[in-house]
């Protein structure tokens, strides 16, 4: 079985670092893997050290569809059995599912068009996710909220529309003393912080950085020792630390660049905090850092409740609401010995139910079935 990853992004998070990964565990797993992205963007270095086979074209000139971009896509699906492509925003009309589909339908090739997503958003379309009904096609969902939305506000028939969690890799993301060394030395923050809190990702406003800056300066009247550590980058980089000169807590917000090993962010922090405003679906964040038995409190956005449990794996808070945020992290650090309880129960939720490796095979198995003609009609269930 060939597959074919589509990432028509230059980003590098977590998303990106999903399908690097994932293409790695299909090649263990005897999958032959193909890798279509820009050549200006993350995946494709990655994607190639890691021994794939990389597809690339240029990511302002295949908006325009011409026919040497049609003809790179085409090559690149021509002999995979599926093609995964990551649902992502429509750019000056040109969408990624709907190009894959349309070049699909054209050469009259075989591939299974599979589009991802754990993300709703209003304005997308719904032939985002189901493109052309004349292409054999399917929805992966890593959220059952958004399964459900895709179903009950897209009409998508149930059967076309898969669950399959994510997961994390519970062997890299547990806590060790020589991790916790390379974190202090990694991310040097001012002696006795606490609680160190963590939030991963881009840069931009749909993240909500600016509301948690706002949290971190009402939450010095209750943790006079409260520090922020932020790791990422994007185009809201010089507003945010534009800001933090501004409300004058130089002394409690760290800011850091993006980074692949976010396994030393974890080992630095006391809770991880997620303010996303809109845009989320289950956040590898989340899921990595609870591995790493650091509770949560985040935003109520999407499939976020089907982890953070509230009371028992961290807080839910609304979205742009800086004092809410503020108040569920005093409340989790106030109480050491409950801190300490979510924090178990957090390890506990991912061993049972989010296993990376249990789950890129549940990947694996579906596509395998779906792409067998005798058994291209069952249902996609859940996983």
């Amino acid at each position: 079985m060939r597959v074919c990853f589509i990432e028509d992004t230059n980003l590098h998070g977590g998303t990106q670092i999903w399908v690097t990964e994932a293409a790695r565990h299909f090649m263990a797993a005897g999958v032959e893997v193909t890798v279509l992205t820009p050549d200006s963007g993350w995946v494709a270095p990655q994607a190639a050290a890691d021994g794939a086979r990389v597809a690339t074209y240029d990511y302002l000139d295949v908006i325009t569809e011409n026919k040497s971009c049609r003809k790179i896509w085409a090559e690149a699906l021509a002999d995979c059995d599926a093609a995964i492509c990551t649902v992502h925003p429509p750019r000056d009309g040109f969408h990624c599912s709907l190009f894959a589909a349309r070049v699909i339908q054209e050469h009259g090739l075989g591939t299974t068009l599979i589009t991802k997503t754990g993300t709703i958003v209003p304005e997308y379309k719904r032939e985002f996710y189901l493109p052309d009904e004349s292409v054999k096609s399917a929805v992966i969902s890593i959220a059952d909220f958004t399964r459900n939305y895709l179903i009950d506000t897209y009409k998508i028939p149930e059967e076309k529309v898969a669950l399959i969690y994510q997961g994390s890799d519970l062997e890299t993301f547990t806590r060790s003393d020589a991790q916790r060394a390379e974190a202090i030395e990694r991310y040097p923050l001012p002696e006795g912080a606490a609680p160190i809190l963590g939030n991963v990702g881009s840069f931009e406003e749909r993240k909500g950085q600016i509301y948690l800056l706002k949290a971190v300066a009402e939450l010095r009247k209750t943790c006079p020792d409260v520090h922020l550590l932020l790791v990422g980058d994007g185009p809201d980089d010089g507003m945010l630390k534009d800001t933090v000169s501004t409300m004058g807590i130089e002394k409690h917000v760290s800011i850091f660049p993006f980074t692949s090993e976010p396994v030393l962010v974890f080992e630095a922090i006391d809770i991880l905090v997620l303010s996303s405003l809109f845009k989320e679906g289950l956040p590898n964040v989340l899921l990595e850092s609870m591995c790493m038995e650091k509770p949560v409190v985040s935003t109520r956005l999407a499939g976020v409740p089907e982890v953070v449990k509230d009371g028992e794996t961290g807080y839910m808070v609304e979205p742009g609401n800086h004092i809410q945020i503020a108040d569920a992290v005093g409340k989790l650090w106030a109480d050491r010995t409950d801190y300490t309880r979510m924090a178990q129960n957090a390890r506990r939720l991912m061993t049972e139910r989010f296993s990376k490796a249990r789950q890129f095979g549940a990947f694996v198995d579906y596509i395998r079935k779906i792409t067998e003609p005798a058994r291209c009609d069952c249902p996609a269930g859940k996983a």
